[in-house]
């Protein structure tokens, strides 16, 4: 990518005053009262995991972050003990790797209350594309230069179109394969239309789309 390729990218992208300024300030007026909140919460889940099957508590994974710096990203542990050493990086319904506890927190977006801590060190956003790991960031590079000017966030429109990607994943024979040519390819189009709207009110927007649609 040339220097005034990156210029454009990067105007039309963060030199904007919402993401310069006001993103960082949002996150952290509701990121730290939503993490006192949740606290109670979090040390319950925590409890219920560790007594399920006695593992660990969290997962963390490294991900992709703001300007492709890498980041361990916390989850509440979901699959088997060890399992996520074993398989693929990516999950279906019929994942015989996630436990009983995980399945409810994973339907729910329980497990995502850690990536709270996250948005606190600054390593994620409230709202923002959704981190990727390395593997994935490579294959589509290109688009990632834009992606990746901004911090990754816990929510956005791909989360919540794909708020059951297990499901939609479930259909494929080859997992990895229908994540790589269908899946992703869609979530970054979305990402990049984030990009274009980005604004507190697009924010807000998607914060109460993204409780609606694990309520309702």
């Amino acid at each position: 990518m040339s220097s005034k390729t990156w210029l454009i990218l990067h105007k039309r992208t963060v030199d904007r005053f919402y993401p310069k300024f006001g993103k960082r300030l949002f996150d952290l007026v509701f990121g730290v009262p939503g993490l006192f909140v949740l606290f109670p919460f979090i040390l319950a889940i925590g409890i219920i995991v560790k007594l399920a099957d006695g593992g660990q508590v969290f997962f963390r994974h490294q991900r992709m972050g703001k300007d492709f710096r890498k980041f361990y990203l916390y989850k509440f542990r979901t699959m088997a003990p060890e399992s996520e050493k074993k398989g693929l990086q990516i999950t279906s319904g019929e994942d015989k790797r996630i436990t009983p506890v995980g399945r409810f927190l994973r339907k729910y977006k329980l497990d995502e209350l850690p990536q709270l801590f996250n948005v606190i060190k600054g390593d994620l956003s409230l709202v923002g594309p959704r981190p990727e790991v390395e593997k994935y960031v490579n294959l589509f590079l290109e688009d990632y230069r834009e992606i990746l000017l901004v911090r990754p966030g816990i929510t956005d429109f791909a989360a919540i179109e794909y708020r059951n990607e297990e499901k939609v994943l479930a259909k494929y024979s080859n997992v990895e394969e229908g994540y790589i040519k269908e899946v992703l390819p869609h979530k970054i189009k979305l990402y990049q239309i984030y990009l274009e709207q980005m604004s507190l009110t697009t924010d807000l927007k998607i914060i109460f789309q993204t409780l609606w649609s694990i309520v309702k």
